[in-house]
């Protein structure tokens, strides 16, 4: 049941030319430690091009670290994984006292593949794998400066990656209802979904220190940042076994506790070029639409936006992706040319019009249809189904309704909320595939019949009502 497209195991061979194990690993290193260069190598003369614009916050208090509490440690401690931190874990009340004052006085990387072409070291991404205290450590830092983010709204309201009471079901229902408003209005609505190349790995640590200045941060904070973010070097670990290290001088550790919460900082000004355009922001998933009664003018204020758009992700040493980066037109009842105006690059490269794009877990398509999402979801669900009863017989009927729990039921539940507007048609499909997983679980004399259903945005995708026959 491991999706193996996302596994971490090392590929048998690169597009590099070799197959020996040793030469893969030291490829990989070499690759992640100058990931974040990849600005440096496709624009070098606008290297040292100035930040974009930093958004004022006159009313934002100064910040500084406060003391981290015993009580604090000693919660964080007993919730380490055991099979990770056992030790830890059973001597928490013992160690916490004297570790809370280590703290108060103050990298290893899996490639981990992320889709695509498994010979491409690019679809690899460089998890960080963190020392059981470093995570607490960080864990005590980062509840800090949330807090202190949160409580004075210093993100960009329609920034949602990695932030609190902000998830990918709710941007894109965000999303989904601007254009379901502008469809409702009859006018045309043009989307661009930007994709970053290494965005992570991109992050200029000068600018991001710049950033916490700007925020409001004290000299003390600064320095920590500075020392945290500074000298960083790290080894390709595989089998157990560690290789390496390089040095690291760009980007923030992914895998980390802190990465999530600093790359947020690092381009929340970046929506205030989006002009007439609307924008929203999901960690290096960035999407800018806008409508109209006139698809020339649509168009035109889109160019305009993500001509600005770009600069900022310049400003900042983010080089755009072009070939992943896509264009979609909405409402197809309206007149449209076959061949729209291009949307264009800086570099006057023309994006792709697709008729459907995954964004957030998601298929989105031109028509709204949710028909590719819809196949997707049950394309997924019958290989897991498939396998189960491949197995039935090895499980006991408590184990079953666990697995379907499991496997099957997230699958339907993730998103519910968006695709919830497709066609009955569309609907029983899934269905079908709910209904098959059920029979899974259930005795062969019991009558089911499945419910289509919407309860919450957490709530169940469907029911079924079991009825003894006769």
């Amino acid at each position: 049941m491991e999706n193996k497209s996302t596994s971490s195991q090392l590929p048998t061979a690169l597009r590099l030319g070799n197959t020996d194990k040793s030469t893969i690993i030291e490829n990989f290193k070499k690759h992640f430690s100058t990931a974040g260069h990849a600005f440096h190598l496709a624009t070098p003369t606008l290297v040292n091009s100035p930040a974009p614009p930093t958004a004022t916050c006159p009313s934002l208090p100064h910040f500084s670290f406060t003391q981290i509490q015993i009580a604090d440690v000693l919660k964080e401690l007993q919730n380490l994984d055991p099979y990770k931190s056992a030790g830890l874990k059973l001597s928490a009340e013992i160690v916490a006292t004297p570790i809370t004052s280590l703290f108060n006085l103050s990298v290893a990387v899996i490639p981990f593949f992320k889709g695509g072409d498994t010979l491409d070291p690019n679809c690899y991404r460089p998890i960080s794998i963190l020392p059981c205290l470093s995570k607490v450590f960080e864990s005590q830092v980062n509840k800090q400066i949330t807090n202190h983010f949160e409580s004075h709204r210093t993100f960009f309201a329609m920034q949602s990656g990695f932030r609190t009471g902000h998830r990918c079901t709710s941007a894109t229902l965000k999303v989904l209802n601007d254009i379901i408003t502008a469809i409702d209005k009859r006018q045309y609505c043009a989307a661009v979904f930007i994709d970053l190349a290494k965005a992570f790995n991109s992050v200029n640590h000068h600018i991001l220190i710049g950033r916490l200045n700007s925020l409001g941060f004290s000299n003390d904070c600064l320095a920590w940042f500075t020392n945290y973010l500074s000298d960083r070097v790290q080894c390709v670990k595989s089998e157990g076994l560690l290789y390496g290290p390089l040095a690291v001088s760009m980007g923030v550790p992914q895998g980390s506790i802190l990465g999530p919460t600093l790359f947020p900082v690092y381009i929340n000004d970046v929506a205030l070029a989006a002009g007439d355009s609307l924008i929203h922001l999901y960690a290096d998933d960035t999407i800018l639409y806008t409508s109209g009664p006139s698809l020339d003018t649509v168009l035109t204020n889109l160019q305009t936006s993500f001509n600005a758009i770009l600069l900022s992700f310049r400003g900042l040493q983010l080089l755009l992706n072009a070939s992943k980066t896509k264009c979609m037109l909405f409402n197809q009842l309206l007149p449209t040319p076959a061949r729209p105006s291009s949307i264009t690059t800086l570099d006057g490269s023309d994006l792709e019009y697709v008729g459907n794009y995954k964004y957030l877990g998601i298929w989105l398509d031109c028509k709204l249809s949710f028909q590719t999402q819809i196949k997707h979801l049950q394309s997924k669900i019958k290989s897991r189904i498939g396998f189960l009863f491949g197995n039935k017989a090895s499980f006991t009927h408590a184990a079953k309704l666990t697995l379907v729990k499991l496997t099957i039921l997230p699958i339907l539940d993730f998103g519910d909320v968006i695709y919830k507007i497709a066609s009955n048609t569309l609907l029983s499909k899934l269905d079908v595939v709910y209904h098959s997983a059920i029979r899974f679980v259930t005795k062969p004399h019991i009558l089911l019949t499945t419910v289509t259903c919407m309860l919450s945005l957490a709530g169940p995708r469907f029911k079924f009502i079991a009825k003894p026959t006769g």
